[in-house]
This record gives structure tokens, C-alpha cells and sequence, in this order.
């Protein structure tokens, strides 16, 4: 088993942790913070705005069982790319559209994915993901990992992430882990 390593951020990472979970090849999700200037952020801090971090996703994944792109495919279609700083009710710099690359590879798929988007005309408005070089990866609070799967009855989990999930099962049942 070959493995790689994707770092994204599409919004809230209550909802995409608990859509990138239940992929065929993906082996381990971690939610947590990213592209920020503070050492060490916790969520608090994260959620003003002032550290500069996405909320994000590290996952770990089976290159034989699924691709970047594949993970890329998933990650656009699972949040609006062209909302600045904004995805649904959740604003701010921390909620950005974000692709850390590990490698040349993966900046230029991601490149390629995004230049094929914006041509193809498939959203109305210019995609506003920002594609970087990946540095470091905080973790996020333990109480974050899982949550919508400890917390799906919640109000928000229940209004926001539910649907989002459902959506996606819908979509992309053909990559489902069942």
C-alpha cells in the first residue's frame, strides 16, 4: 500500500471531515488548522480570524484506491470555490477555500483542476480557492475529530453538516467506503 497525504480546507471541518471520512481509499482524516502565522492555534483563536489559519482537513489516503484528483473532484464539488473567505453562514479567513500542496505534483493537478474549472464555465462566478505550499498541520481539539458522528443530532450538525452529507452519499456513492 502506497500512501499520500492531502491538506485541504472547503469550509466548517465538522462537515467536510464527516464527507471525506466515508471515501473507498481514504485511510485517516484529521481536522485542524493550517496556513496560519501562530504557532500552536487552538479554536478559540482560530475563530477570530487573527491567526491567520484555514480550518482544514489532513488526509491520509491509499493512492491505489483513490487519487488526488479524485479527493480534488470531492473537494470542489462539496463547497462554493467562489466565495471569498465564506461557505454558507460560516465567515471569515479561517473558513477560506484552500489546497495546501505537498508537492509539485499536487500543485499542478490542483492548478490544472482549477484552470479547467474556471474555463469550463461550470460556476458562474471566478473560483477563489487559493492554492499554496503546505508547512505545517495543527491538529484540532480532540472533541473535533468525529464530531458530526458524536454529534449529529445537534443543531447544527443536524441543519448543516446532515445535509451536506446526504448530498454528497448521493453524488459520489460509487466511492463509498459501504
Amino acid at each position: 500500500m502506497q500512501t499520500a497525504t492531502a491538506t485541504l480546507g472547503n469550509g466548517c471541518f465538522w462537515c467536510t471531515e464527516a464527507v471525506f471520512g466515508q471515501l473507498k481509499g481514504v485511510l485517516k482524516v484529521t481536522s485542524g488548522y493550517s496556513g496560519g502565522h501562530m504557532e500552536q492555534p487552538d479554536y478559540k483563536t482560530v475563530c477570530t480570524g487573527s491567526t491567520g489559519h484555514a480550518e482544514c482537513l489532513q488526509i491520509i489516503f491509499d493512492t491505489s484506491l483513490i487519487s488526488f484528483e479524485e479527493l480534488l473532484e470531492v473537494f470542489w464539488k462539496t463547497h462554493d470555490p467562489t466565495s471569498l473567505n465564506r461557505q454558507g453562514n460560516d465567515i471569515g479567513t479561517q473558513y477560506r477555500s484552500v489546497i495546501f500542496y505537498h508537492d509539485a505534483a499536487q500543485k499542478d493537478i490542483a492548478t490544472a483542476y482549477k484552470n479547467q474549472l474556471d474555463t469550463s464555465g461550470v460556476y458562474h462566478l471566478p473560483i477563489v480557492t487559493e492554492i499554496t505550499a503546505f508547512s505545517v498541520f495543527y491538529p484540532a481539539e480532540n472533541y473535533h475529530q468525529d464530531y458530526f458522528a458524536g454529534h449529529g443530532e445537534e443543531p447544527y450538525c443536524h441543519l448543516v453538516v446532515r445535509p451536506k452529507v446526504e448530498k454528497f452519499k448521493k453524488e459520489f456513492a460509487e466511492k463509498l467506503k459501504h
